[in-house]
């Protein structure tokens, strides 16, 4: 099958959260893929399937046809779960959202007369319809895009060996796998998945746009960043508890975090009052657009990804967006064991690893603040490392990839 051209159809089913009538950046690459598509191809179809928690809960439809956009409705039979929906619209996983998103891919892929030459499915309940879809000839190639992956995802035992048979089935029967990290396969075969029964998996990284990947010329002296959600588990209070040690050394340092999040604020402020380190600490707060948080971010001198090793956590397996905005700006950037991203830039001498704790954090920082010649090479290696990874490169790369697995 030729890889994607003029006349290609694409359906896409994918997940975002929605606030105050808007779609937030953290989503399921839904602007990524909409931006490689909507200008290349005729036909483009996003079933936008919105997060428990949204402002609304039924999925919205956006249709692509030569670049001009509608939007539509799911048909009056999938509303048969609205009530529902309503009722358990809170921001946790539900069985009622799972059964509507399989519902929708059926009902918008039902309704095409020619088949799409692609269907792309978040989630392995997407992967699964599109897997229907193409038994009655309305799809002709299925890719299973997996952005998030654990073997141990829920904590009630039942519903994750829903989820791993979930994923399973969506990896025996998809025609390609493209998973964002490689240490997702090896994790899902550990899980149960007999590798001679797997779809080829191919690695489509997470990636970055253009303006997004560019250094500054100065930083400012002695500043640490943390950008990214303020969750425990992406290290923000770590990064903090290091500070005291650093300091010592080096009083004139400042830690600078940019993101939000429900009260994670609060927390962040009342651990540096705790610590005395209150005057070192400057929160920049959520900042929405990628372009701002990338010319944010880019003029300070060190960045902190020191993500807390805990058993089972998705961040074990999947992609280090932080960790490549970081690289992307040219950030000499410390993080710790947890990502796998993490040990392909230190490979190339992009970063430190370091332990989850503070003291290996805070020798790490003051290592390289003490050190003009590691700071230089980490800064140059960083962007070295970054400098093509754009979602043009990637989704291409990931097309002419499939095109040769195909073709053998």
């Amino acid at each position: 099958m030729k890889s994607i051209s003029s006349n290609t159809s694409v359906l896409i089913a994918t997940f975002s959260p929605w606030m105050k009538g808007k779609r937030l950046p953290i989503n399921g690459n839904v602007e990524p893929l909409l931006d490689f598509f909507v200008p290349k191809i005729k036909k483009t179809v996003l079933i936008d399937q919105v997060y428990p928690g949204s402002d609304f809960v039924m999925p919205r439809i956006e249709v692509y046809v030569n670049k001009k956009q509608k939007t539509k409705r799911c048909s009056w039979w999938v509303f048969i779960l609205y009530p529902l929906l309503k009722i358990t619209n809170t921001g946790a996983t539900h069985i009622s959202f799972k059964l509507r998103d399989f519902l929708s891919v059926l009902d918008v892929g039902w309704q095409t007369k020619k088949p799409y030459d692609f269907f792309i499915g978040l989630e392995a309940i997407n992967a699964l319809a599109g897997v229907v879809l193409r038994k009655f000839g309305k799809v002709r190639k299925v890719v299973y895009y997996v952005s998030d992956y654990s073997p141990n995802r829920y904590s009630q035992k039942w519903f994750n060996d829903l989820y791993l048979w979930l994923d399973r089935q969506a990896a025996m029967r998809a025609d390609v796998i493209w998973d964002v990290s490689w240490a997702m396969q090896p994790a899902r075969i550990k899980a149960g998945l007999n590798p001679k029964k797997s779809a080829p998996v191919l690695q489509v990284p997470n990636a970055l746009y253009p303006k997004q990947i560019s250094q500054a010329k100065n930083v400012a002296p002695y500043s640490l960043v943390f950008m990214g959600t303020l969750g425990k588990e992406n290290g923000p209070d770590l990064a903090i508890e290091a500070l005291p040690l650093v300091l010592k050394k080096f009083p004139q340092v400042k830690l600078h975090i940019v993101g939000g999040g429900e009260g994670n604020g609060e927390r962040l402020e009342k651990l540096a009052n705790k610590l005395k380190v209150e005057d070192s600490l400057i929160l920049h707060g959520f900042i929405s657009d990628r372009g701002e948080v990338s010319a944010t971010i880019k003029k300070f001198a060190i960045a902190l990804a020191p993500y807390l090793n805990i058993p089972g956590s998705a961040r074990l397996y999947g992609d280090a967006t932080k960790i490549r905005a970081y690289l992307a700006a040219g950030l000499p950037t410390i993080t710790t064991l947890v990502p796998p991203l993490g040990k392909d830039a230190e490979k190339k001498g992009a970063v430190i690893i370091v332990k989850d704790d503070k003291k290996s954090l805070a020798d790490a920082i003051v290592r390289v603040f003490s050190d003009k010649a590691l700071y230089a090479s980490l800064r140059k290696n960083a962007y070295a490392f970054a400098k093509d990874n754009t979602w043009e490169r990637e989704f291409s790369l990931a097309f002419e990839k499939m095109e040769k697995v195909w073709l053998n």
